[in-house]
């Protein structure tokens, strides 16, 4: 204790004894001042009493453990006739505490039972909401028809659409009624979705926007709940618009893979074709739906009733394309050098999407260099990189690497500007990019929609034509040309066996068949014998040696023009369709030839200043 040296223990009837001959003492050890009393336990009873007796003797304190509370009673009578002072110094107060107990404890009670009550109730309704359809109302009207450009006959079907939502009177005084549903289908990046979306902000009515996949669950049952959940919400707001992205998600061909009829995405199917056209009626709700894969889908769910109109919205052409580059160029800024229209030609097969990123990759290109304004130079790159990928400068080549890349660029290039059927050549590189090692750009004059037999031997031959460059040249072959080889035999193979461009006739030996799930893609159906596949075989080698031996021909015919193309790319290592155009007219480039001369200049006025230094 603080203050107090030593302690003894005695027990009650030590201090009774004590207490009494407290006033008669002589020894101040002996002398009572003071009792303290406290509960020694957390007993709320008060069973254990805890006692410090004080002398007059600080240097001695007794204690004593009293149990009970008469005995305690007797040590306070004791004490009070011999005026002693004895008073409570308890550890916890515990009888505000339970005071306090005894009125909160309710409380919390019913609190904790409220909580536990709310949160099972909350749990109940999510298993609810689970089964609702996820189907969201796109209240937003950011994209309308005009930001759909290079689609014009398939933006035309969907103007109608909302037309008739719009003004329904004119549809119905001549007897039509309005397409159950509409299906567009295309490759990717086409604007199938982007002309969903022009839909809702043109449309007066209510949309509604899903992806095929949020109907697929694994719980049995849920997918067919959202659709059931989905249309009822759709007819509560008719008219209005369904719009369901990614269809090929639920909409698959039944019957086929594992699971047959109990496959949970197959009922959710059957519940989609029963609202679309069952029993019940849907009258004023629009099903549009998207798809990278109109071939997979079930026939049932293809069927008129069900999806009335089907629009193909295919890849751009090339007034399209530049209809489409022109909508993305809104918000950036070109130098004047800059002709959207020779871009649209340069980019045949490039869908909306492609077009967008490529002048997104231009405009990044033109920040890198700090400059405000995209240049064609901008432009050029960033069709590299979405064709190729990023140019990969750090990749240095030994100068034996560099001439045979050089020599077979060359070779596909000369093929390009001597064959009349062949692409013409835009753009020569021996600049690694991806796992080229270099490329050439050939593309034709005008788009073409259907390819002639000659068209498709001149291409084989262009392809060709580097092996034979490094043969000829060389007099040695490498392992640049697999690609070529790859492609030119793809081509050679389907005239053969599709087209009947051969001696075997106009007859198509393969054909793409195949379970949906079962590798539809991967199997061809072949229904001829072994002597058939033998000549095909035949045919096939005798179509690629053909126009080898032709690129071997028209390119020792004009070894000159291949020396100078290769030797100008080894110096340049980049030619354009202008630059190959100049070189052959005139045997040089002027602009490099120009360029090369002021950095002649230069270093000679340089080292003339060094000169002068030194001698001063």
């Amino acid at each position: 204790m603080k203050g107090h040296g030593t302690i003894e223990e005695i027990n009650y009837n030590e201090v009774i004894t004590l207490i009494e001959n407290s006033d008669q003492a002589t020894d101040d050890a002996k002398i009572v001042t003071k009792i303290i009393f406290s509960p020694q336990t957390g007993d709320y009873n008060y069973n254990i009493h805890h006692l410090k007796i004080y002398t007059k003797n600080k240097n001695v304190v007794y204690e004593a453990k009293i149990y009970g509370d008469f005995l305690l009673e007797q040590i306070q009578e004791k004490a009070r006739t011999k005026n002693i002072v004895m008073e409570s110094e308890a550890v916890r107060s515990y009888g505000g505490l339970l005071a306090l107990l005894s009125f909160l404890l309710p409380i919390v009670l019913i609190v904790v039972f409220i909580i536990i009550f709310l949160r099972s109730a909350g749990s109940n309704n999510k298993a609810f909401d689970f089964a609702r359809s996820r189907a969201r109302l796109n209240k937003t009207k950011d994209v309308t028809f005009e930001d759909v450009a290079g689609q014009e006959e398939e933006k035309q079907e969907l103007i109608e659409i909302v037309d008739f939502l719009k003004n329904p009177r004119k549809y119905n005084e001549v007897g039509a009624r309005i397409p159950k549903g509409v299906l567009l289908y295309g490759p990717p990046g086409t604007g199938k979705t982007l002309l969903a979306r022009a839909c809702a902000g043109e449309a007066n009515v209510p949309f509604y926007s899903i992806s095929g996949s949020d109907f697929v669950e694994m719980f049995v049952g849920v997918g067919a709940s959202r659709v059931r959940d989905m249309f009822k919400t759709a007819k509560q707001n008719a008219p209005c618009i369904i719009f369901i992205d990614e269809i090929d998600a639920v909409g698959r061909q039944r019957g086929a893979g594992l699971g047959g009829g109990h496959d949970e995405r197959e009922q959710t199917l059957n519940q989609l074709l029963a609202e679309m056209d069952g029993f019940g009626s849907n009258a004023g709700v629009i099903v549009m739906a998207a798809t990278n894969r109109p071939d997979v889908l079930d026939p049932a769910l293809l069927r008129p009733g069900r999806f009335d109109r089907q629009i193909m919205v295919n890849l751009p052409d090339v007034k399209g394309r530049e209809e489409i580059l022109k909508v993305h160029a809104r918000n950036k800024k070109f130098s004047p050098s800059v002709r959207l229209a020779d871009v649209a030609k340069r980019t045949p097969g490039f869908s909306g999407a492609d077009l967008e990123n490529l002048l997104n990759e231009a405009a990044l290109l033109a920040a890198r260099y700090n400059r405000k304004v995209i240049e064609m130079p901008d432009i050029d790159e960033a069709m590299d990189r979405v064709l190729m990928g990023p140019a990969k400068k750090s990749r240095k080549y030994s100068d034996r690497d560099k001439n045979i890349i050089a020599y077979h660029e060359a070779g596909h290039a000369v093929i390009g500007l001597k064959l009349k059927h062949a692409a013409t050549v835009h753009k020569v590189t021996i600049i690694p990019r991806g796992q080229a090692g270099g490329y050439n750009l050939m593309l034709p004059e005008e788009e073409r929609f259907v390819q002639t037999k000659q068209d498709l031997l001149d291409e084989i031959t262009g392809l060709l034509a580097g092996r034979v460059a490094e043969e000829v040249v060389f007099n040695e072959i490498t392992t640049g040309a697999h690609n070529d080889f790859e492609r030119a035999t793809k081509i050679a193979r389907s005239m053969v066996t599709e087209y009947g461009m051969s001696k075997l006739g106009p007859v198509q030996y393969e054909q793409r068949t195949g379970d949906v799930f079962l590798g539809r893609d991967y199997m061809k159906d072949k229904n001829f014998s072994s002597q058939i596949a033998h000549e095909i075989d035949i045919e096939i080698r005798s179509i690629i040696e053909e126009c080898y031996e032709r690129a071997k021909s028209v390119i020792t015919e004009h070894r000159s023009l291949l020396d100078l193309i290769a030797h100008q790319l080894i110096e340049m290592e980049t030619l354009t369709k202008e630059d190959i155009e100049e070189l052959v007219a005139t045997g040089k480039v002027a602009w490099w030839e120009e360029k090369k001369a002021r950095e002649t200049e230069e270093a000679k006025n340089n080292n003339k200043e060094a000169n002068n230094t030194n001698t001063n």
